[in-house]
């Protein structure tokens, strides 16, 4: 049996995430077969590494943060269990709160009015592994979320 994350981001008006954890990979899609980006990930000695769609991602560990790029965007995250972050710039940007709770990680990015809300089954990935594919999968999806203003 494989070792998922699967879940929805945006509620009911939203969209699927199912990705297979292979060792360090993390492989699946965002989205259905018309409206969906792949999404490939490799945690490496250094930070996260991949992409989503066409984007890339390249994330370093500094300082106890991941900070780095989700395509045009900057991504800093910090925390395991309970992850807190911003996708974007200080003025445009989305703030992206997470928390773990045994195997279920439930989020938030962006406001409550204008954000996206997740709920993710993370097998046996840690939350901030879930809060990553959740911020991918939005920078993917979103339109808002990959144009820089």
């Amino acid at each position: 049996m494989e070792d998922l994350i699967k879940g929805r981001l945006g509620g009911s008006d939203g969209y699927n995430i199912r990705c297979a954890i292979d060792g360090d990979k993390i492989v699946g899609r965002a989205g259905g077969k018309v409206h969906g980006k792949d999404i490939e990930l490799e945690i490496t000695e250094r930070g996260v590494q991949g992409s989503v769609g066409d984007d890339n991602v390249m994330i370093e560990l500094a300082e106890g943060e991941l900070k780095g790029n989700v395509g045009g965007q900057k991504l800093t995250l910090r925390g395991v269990d309970r992850v807190t972050g911003y996708l974007g710039e200080p003025i445009v940007g989305w703030n992206i709160v997470a928390q773990q709770q045994g195997e279920h990680l439930s989020g938030q990015l962006g406001s409550t009015i204008l954000g996206r809300v997740f709920e993710l089954e993370l097998g046996s990935a840690p939350g901030w592994v879930g809060a990553l594919v959740a911020v991918v999968a939005f920078y993917g999806l979103e339109p808002r979320a990959s144009v820089s203003a």
